[in-house]
């Protein structure tokens, strides 16, 4: 029996993004996929990277948060802030595959120990209110992926590792988390209260040191009364060990942030063809043209395939009523209703997509369809990249 043809996976008159032409140009050197949470961009991002390898690329994936399975089957069976080779990938063509999990703690600790002598940068890796801060304040993961996106390209620009990175972002409520967190984080390293708490650290003259004696002793007097005692001492020691590397952090994001707006870096904005999922996308996309960042185009996961409806929707639902009237062949009223619910939920996909195609003409996409399970190995990773290159 011939195969059915299937109804196209994104709307008539939406440009296609060439996803091959994209990870073979050389003068891509930085792939970020962003989205918000649950969309696919782990798997977006090791299926890109395992296709770019492939075709020749000597590439580095960092993931945040991939499934164990999908951790497994490249490799990565515990977390590791290191990239490592991936194996069982054709390296044929002169590729390479490398890959990492952002550990965002170790990569706090790594900054406090590169920019501190040993003796102050135990002073603050001891502290608790740092190692509070270094593993569950909000935006502390967007800005460590950032931070570790900056050292691997230093990395690979000095050693000729690498000559792609793609990027998975964390696993945020919104995509604009990642683009947010280095300013927020900075805005609380530069917040008034910090200033405040670090001010007998950077020094004053008599008449204001007795000002500012006195003006602390107010603020410190309310602080202990809510937070007590032994937790303002440890924040106040953590402010005075900390205070010589705000600067750093600030010059850094600077740096990381410029670099996603450099001509070497493309983002692809990841999302399901669900309503939450395109509306956060749309936001993103206009987000980054506001920012002058170079946007690729849309990736869409998880497709709905829907043949060509030579059975509407709506004969199905109600052939499927009349055999239940009947108390007849439950078995097949069953698979009428389910062939409807196909075709509706595609419908509705491609609505969505089109609502988002209107928004935003000149936004390239691919679409990838959903799989009956799961991605779990490097075939499955395969299978993904060959759809979302092989676009009609």
């Amino acid at each position: 029996m011939p195969e059915p043809q299937m109804l196209p996976a994104l709307p008539e008159g939406t440009p296609v993004l060439d996803i091959d032409a994209l990870i073979d140009d050389p003068g891509v050197r930085v792939i970020v996929c962003c989205g918000s949470g649950g969309v696919g961009k782990t798997t977006t991002a090791a299926s890109l990277g395992i296709r770019a390898a492939e075709r020749g690329r000597k590439v580095c994936v960092m993931t945040i948060d991939p499934a164990r399975r999908l951790a497994q089957s490249m490799g990565l069976t515990e977390l590791d802030n290191t990239p490592r080779a991936v194996n069982d990938v054709d390296t044929s063509n002169g590729g390479s595959l490398d890959a990492m999990m952002l550990d965002m703690k170790r990569t706090f600790d790594e900054i406090v120990e590169a920019q501190s002598d040993p003796e102050r940068a135990q002073q603050i890796l001891d502290n608790p209110f740092y190692q509070a801060l270094s593993s569950s304040f909000a935006g502390t993961q967007e800005y460590m992926a950032m931070e570790k996106l900056g050292q691997l390209r230093a990395a690979a620009e000095a050693t000729d590792t690498w000559n792609l990175i793609i990027v998975d972002t964390p696993p945020s409520r919104s995509a604009l988390d990642f683009l947010d967190a280095p300013k927020r984080l900075g805005s609380f390293l530069d917040g008034r209260l910090m200033k405040l708490l670090s001010a007998p650290a950077r020094g004053a003259g008599r008449f204001g040191a007795k000002v500012m004696s006195a003006g602390m002793s107010m603020v410190t007097g309310t602080l202990t009364k809510l937070i007590g005692a032994q937790v303002l001492k440890d924040l106040q020691t953590f402010v005075a060990s900390f205070d010589a590397l705000f600067g750093g952090f600030r010059q850094r994001a600077e740096a990381t942030y410029a670099q996603l707006q450099a001509p070497d870096t493309r983002f692809l904005v990841v999302a399901a063809p669900e309503r939450d999922a395109l509306r956060e996308a749309s936001y993103f996309v206009e987000r980054l043209a506001g920012e002058n960042m170079p946007l690729a185009g849309l990736i869409l996961n998880r497709v709905q395939e829907v043949p060509l409806p030579q059975l509407t929707a709506e004969t199905a639902v109600a052939a499927a009523d009349r055999l239940d009237e009947a108390n007849e062949h439950p078995l097949t009223a069953g698979m009428l209703r389910l062939h409807a619910d196909r075709v509706q939920n595609g419908q509705r996909q491609r609505r969505l997509a089109q609502r988002f195609s209107a928004a935003h003409p000149h936004v390239p996409a691919a679409a990838a369809p959903a799989l009956a399970g799961d991605v779990h190995d490097l075939d499955g990773l395969r299978e993904v990249a060959a759809a979302l290159a092989t676009q009609a």
